[in-house]
Order: C-alpha cells, then sequence, then structure tokens
C-alpha cells in the first residue's frame, strides 16, 4: 500500500508518534514522511532549513495562489520521556481503556495527523476559491525557537492570509490571546578561596541569593501593581526563578553561579523596566562587594497574543467550534510569532487537553481525535 492510500486520522496518528523528535534533536525524518505524503497528494511544498543539522521546518499549501488562504499551524517536536514512569511505550501509539497513549497524542501530533487530514481533504476537493496552508515546525518547547526562519522565509516572499490557527491543545475551544515569554540568565562571579577564611573570598551563591530575593520582590510589585488582565487565570504578568547552579565543593568559598528565571508577560506587556531594575541592583550589589561581577542575559522570548474579539476570522472559527466567547490561556504558542512577522489573526484551537502534556501516558481520546478532524474539514469547506 502506498503512503498515500486514504489512511485514518489515527494511522496517520501512529505513524508520528512512531518518530521520536524530542525538542533538540533531528525531525528530518518525520519531515521526510510528511512531505512524501503531502507531495503525493500533489501539494506544494517548502522545506526551510533551521539552524541546527538535521531540524526543518515545511510549509505546504493547497489550491489557488491567492492572500485569502487559511494556515493550519503544529510543531513536530515533543518533551523528553526520560525519568517518567511510562506504562506503554511512548514512541508507540498504544489504545487502552478507551485512551490512545503517546508522547505527543496531545501535544501536538494529534493535531498535525487531522492536519494531513485537511490537506487530503481539500486536495480532493477541484472548486477551492482559496488555499490551504500547512506549517510544521520545531523546537516549539524550547521557546518556540524553529519557527523563525520559515517566517522569515514567508515574510521575505511577502506571504499573506486571512489568518491562521495554532493547534495546540486546547480541547477544540477557541483562544484568541496568550502570555508571552522571557527566559533570562544571572550570571554571578566572585572569588573562590578556602572554607576555612571565607572572608577572603566572594561567595557567588551569596551574590545569587540576594538576585533571587530581588527576583521575588520584582515578583510582589508586579502582582499588586502591575498591569491587570482578568481575563487570564493569573491575571498578572510573572517573574520566578527556576534554575540555580554554582559551587564545586563544600570547602571552597563558590566563585560562580549563575541563576535562570522567566518572566510570563500579559500581551503587549514590555519586560526591560523590570530587567532594568535588575540591573540596578546587581550594579549597586557590586559596587558594595569586593571582587563582585553579575551578568544578566537574556536567553530567549517570544511575544504573547492579542486577538482582537472583533476580528472577522475569530469570529469565522467560533462559528465552527460553536463557541459564542473566547478564552485565554496561560500557556505560550507560536501564534504571536506569526502575528508579528506576518501581520495576520490567528486563533489557538486544536484537540485534546494541555493537562495531559508533558506527563507519563500522555494520551487523547478517540472522540477528540474525531473531533479535531471534523474540525479542520469545516475549515476546509469554508475555501471552497
Amino acid at each position: 500500500m502506498s503512503q498515500n492510500a486514504p489512511l485514518s486520522t489515527r494511522a496517520i496518528l501512529e505513524k508520528l508518534i512512531a518518530f521520536p523528535t524530542v525538542c533538540r534533536t533531528e525531525n528530518v525524518e518525520l519531515i521526510d514522511w510528511i512531505e512524501t505524503f503531502l507531495r503525493d497528494l500533489g501539494v506544494r511544498c517548502l522545506r526551510v532549513p533551521g539552524e541546527q543539522p538535521g531540524r526543518f521546518n515545511l510549509f505546504a499549501s493547497i489550491g489557488p495562489e491567492t492572500d485569502d488562504g487559511i494556515v493550519l499551524s503544529g510543531h513536530s517536536d515533543v518533551v523528553p520521556v526520560e525519568g517518567q514512569p511510562w506504562t506503554t511505550d511512548p514512541f508507540a501509539l498504544t489504545e487502552r481503556d478507551g485512551r490512545l497513549y503517546g508522547r505527543g497524542t496531545s501535544d501536538m501530533k494529534g493535531f498535525l495527523a487531522c492536519m494531513l487530514v485537511a490537506a487530503r481533504h481539500a486536495a480532493q476537493r477541484q472548486n477551492l476559491r482559496a488555499p490551504l496552508h500547512l506549517a510544521f515546525s520545531y523546537d516549539e518547547e524550547i521557546g518556540c525557537v524553529g519557527v523563525h526562519s520559515l517566517l522569515r522565509d514567508l515574510a521575505t516572499q511577502g506571504f499573506k492570509a486571512r489568518g491562521c490557527v495554532i493547534g495546540e491543545p486546547t480541547g477544540l475551544h477557541v483562544i484568541s490571546g496568550h502570555k508571552g515569554k522571557l527566559a533570562a540568565k544571572v550570571t554571578c562571579h566572585g572569588l573562590a578561596a578556602h572554607s576555612a577564611n571565607p572572608a577572603r573570598g566572594c561567595n557567588a551563591i551569596s551574590l545569587a541569593a540576594n538576585m533571587v530575593k530581588t527576583i521575588e520582590a520584582l515578583q510582589e510589585e508586579l502582582k499588586h501593581s502591575g498591569t491587570v488582565d482578568e481575563h487570564f487565570e493569573v491575571p498578572y504578568s510573572t517573574m520566578q526563578v527556576g534554575l540555580i547552579r554554582g559551587g564545586v565543593a563544600l570547602n571552597i568559598v563558590p566563585d560562580l553561579c549563575d541563576v535562570q528565571f522567566e518572566m510570563r508577560l500579559l500581551p503587549g506587556a514590555d519586560p526591560q523596566p523590570w530587567l532594568d531594575r535588575l540591573r540596578e541592583e546587581a550594579t549597586r550589589l557590586c559596587a558594595a562587594t569586593p571582587h563582585a561581577r553579575i551578568e544578566i542575559e537574556t536567553l530567549n522570548a517570544y511575544p504573547g497574543l492579542d486577538t482582537s474579539e472583533d476580528a472577522t476570522f475569530l469570529r469565522d472559527i467560533m462559528r465552527i467550534t460553536g463557541d459564542n466567547r473566547a478564552s485565554r490561556i496561560g500557556f505560550g504558542t507560536e501564534g504571536g510569532l506569526f502575528n508579528d512577522y506576518l501581520n495576520m489573526p490567528v486563533v489557538v484551537c486544536g484537540p485534546g487537553s494541555i493537562d495531559r502534556a508533558h506527563k507519563a501516558d500522555e494520551f487523547i481520546l478517540p472522540e477528540e481525535l474525531d473531533a479535531g478532524e471534523l474540525f479542520v474539514k469545516r475549515i476546509v469547506e469554508t475555501l471552497l
């Protein structure tokens, strides 16, 4: 049987799950399979390499070359499984007790399978008046880093579309906004010394502890006097430390310690004033502490999403799902980047639940997958 035979959505998902496309690793074999599937349908494909070998974005188009199409978008990478107590093979789709288990079933290869079914549905139509576009990215799970090369390429080409659906798992409820993210590192340099006489050194961990206290104080300001948006479960921007690394031995005054923190920012919120405050404290601390030096660098950032409630595209997708109003979510997506690069309205809507993502025994329900297939087919019907 050839690859472009009418595989069911579940069968396509089974194929996709079998590719262990863990973030920060190659996804070329999965992209090869998807591109072959699409080219066998007669679909136009553009492969855009990333900065790392073996990692690719893929963009596909079906129908006329007009600027009023719709983009369906999803990331090909999944989070690692090491250390998680899986009861099934995470890279083999397993049905048990009415659930379909496997890494990426909900986040978000379930939607990728629906995208491919949508492509087949569109390719079978001879009367598309507007195109269907499919975007497959990589390394979304480490901060939406992979999609940039694709979006830069499309922006250079002057690509336009009516709107984009990011198929993250939302239970097929339409999402119009989410927070942005900034990840940063504070590197504290001190002076090593023997612990028998710590005054001869400068303890980098103590410097880091002061910086952590400053981050916590800034968080309290964000909570009590920052901008508020009650549409979010946590209605203010947040700032929190997630990683600390320092010291080499208990009997050595540590000369190096780094602290990594993140900000989850309301759409449109500017992190710079808060970073400036952190740098001011670092300068004050170093001036008061001999041998101290503190560096602050941004590691990664992506924007929030804030699609207008009056956007026609948003209303069109809500008519398909039956939602009376759009919601907002706390987790991030590539949606803000699509909006920034290509100036198009974006909604987030896909099958499955984010509550199952990144955990052992991740699953999607068969009826959720079926609903996702119906959703994308109805989107295709709007292009006729």
